[in-house]
């Protein structure tokens, strides 16, 4: 597995630095706790730099595919004695034990970032330059412990990320989305527009996708609206989910997607991968960035004009940002019943004015209220998404679009969250409430016989 390593140079790398002490000097204070546990990670980290280069020399990376991580193991273990010895740098058990998993980390994996991928607790890894790393826990971020060893190394680890998917990032072109092999998302930006150094955002995905019940246990939305948006999506309703950044709206499509049926023929549209949907009959497509030379790029709107011809029963649009718009509705409006998709908005009302906005960037003359009556018709339910002070994120409303009355797109809200303060921990209180309002689209939603799922609705008064 290991290449034959020549030690006849071997004499440079053994030099081991004295350091010098002078017995007559006073003693030098102690050094802070944080300072000496700089030192010793920065030590470590050289030390495992060196590892790692002497693992480059030899190891035969044509192979490594068909080694079983056992015996990986074992060689790495063995390869790391051999160079500590040379080295004359002895280390206790759990240090060595630690610096052959950081080993194993960097030729199989992500490097220093492998641990934080691994604990579930964590939503999300927010890299700041090669020194600094936080994650976000249950809506709350913290700095770890976690480092790059320079500059070099942290744009390796990027240039890992995005060449397994076939894209790149460099000064032409110095940011990148892409994502990891279990779906999270990722985003990259290095120098020149990132003035301190490298960048990294990682959003993960549980492994255990977000059902509907998961949500209700989380304190998302409750029951009775779970059995709602469940309904709505069995009974082909077009649903557009709107939020904010982290709101946790691809995590509600994944829920939502959860209620159709196997026997639909289902497209997606991303620009990066990360739907997790569970059905069996299920096309998958992602955009294209252009190649080195400008040319090949493939955009969202090819992708819908193309979906329109693979006989989809649904269509879903991970979220939608420019003239893909008006191509979406367009098939909501001709035939594609239920499809979804999501956009950033901070309001219901908000998410149509961006809806309606995105349509003009076709660059097409069309009035005003002819693209407000394609969104009237087009789109049925629009549900709200928040991420509250405390980090939790919510439902906040679940509202109905019931047509045009002039120019105005008009809606109603058929459930909304209530808050009610702030707890002594900050926890916003509140209750997800009905508004006691019978959606228009009960009759449709009862003869598509989801008429279990609407528990409450039956008695209320009002609509078609």
């Amino acid at each position: 597995m290991f290449k034959q390593f020549s030690k006849q140079d071997s004499g440079d790398k053994s030099k081991v630095v004295a350091l010098k002490t002078v017995d007559a000097a006073p003693p030098a204070p102690a050094p802070q706790k944080s300072d000496r546990e700089d030192k010793e990670l920065l030590k470590f980290l050289e030390l495992k730099s060196k590892l790692h280069d002497e693992l480059l020399e030899r190891l035969n990376y044509s192979v490594i595919d068909k080694i079983e991580p056992e015996n990986l193991r074992r060689e790495v273990t063995a390869l790391a004695r051999e160079v500590l010895a040379e080295i004359k740098t002895p280390l206790r058990s759990d240090d060595f034990q630690r610096l052959v998993d950081e080993l194993l980390h960097e030729v199989l994996g992500l490097g220093p970032l492998e641990p934080l991928l691994a604990d579930p607790t964590i939503n999300d890894i927010l890299v700041n330059g090669h020194k600094q790393v936080f994650v976000e826990r249950a809506g709350r971020l913290e700095l770890t412990k976690t480092r790059f060893r320079d500059e070099k190394h942290l744009l390796r680890i990027i240039d890992k990320i995005v060449t397994r998917i076939g894209r790149r990032v460099d000064e032409s072109v110095p940011w990148v989305d892409a994502r990891l092999e279990d779906g999270s998302r990722v985003n990259a930006i290095i120098r020149p527009c990132a003035i301190d150094g490298p960048s990294m955002s990682i959003r993960k995905f549980s492994k255990m996708p977000y059902t509907m019940d998961r949500l209700i246990q989380a304190g998302a939305l409750s029951e009775q609206a779970a059995g709602l948006l469940r309904g709505l999506v069995r009974a082909r309703m077009n649903i557009l989910i709107s939020g904010g950044t982290g709101s946790g709206k691809t995590t509600m499509l994944n829920a939502m997607s959860a209620s159709i049926g196997d026997h639909e023929r289902i497209v997606t549209i991303e620009d990066a991968a990360e739907l997790q949907l569970q059905q069996i009959h299920v096309v998958r497509l992602e955009t294209r960035p252009p190649n080195p030379s400008g040319n090949g790029a493939v955009n969202q709107r090819d992708l819908v004009r193309n979906a329109l011809r693979m006989r989809p029963d649904r269509i879903i649009v991970g979220e939608v940002r420019g003239a893909e718009t008006f191509d979406m509705l367009q098939a909501m409006n001709t035939g594609h019943d239920g499809s979804m998709t999501t956009v950033h908005a901070n309001s219901a009302r908000d998410a149509l004015g961006r809806v309606e906005q995105m349509v003009t960037t076709m660059g097409v003359d069309m009035p005003l209220s002819a693209i407000r009556s394609q969104i009237a018709s087009g789109l049925h339910f629009v549900v709200q998404l928040l991420r509250l002070a405390d980090g939790k994120r919510r439902v906040m409303s679940i509202s109905e679009i019931t047509g045009m009355e002039g120019d105005v797109v008009t809606m109603q809200d058929i459930f909304i969250f209530r808050k009610m303060g702030v707890s002594d921990d900050g926890e916003v209180l509140g209750e997800f409430i009905p508004t006691g309002i019978r959606p228009q689209a009960y009759d449709a939603l009862v003869a598509a016989g989801v008429e279990d799922l609407l528990v409450g609705f039956n008695n209320n008064k009002g609509g078609r």
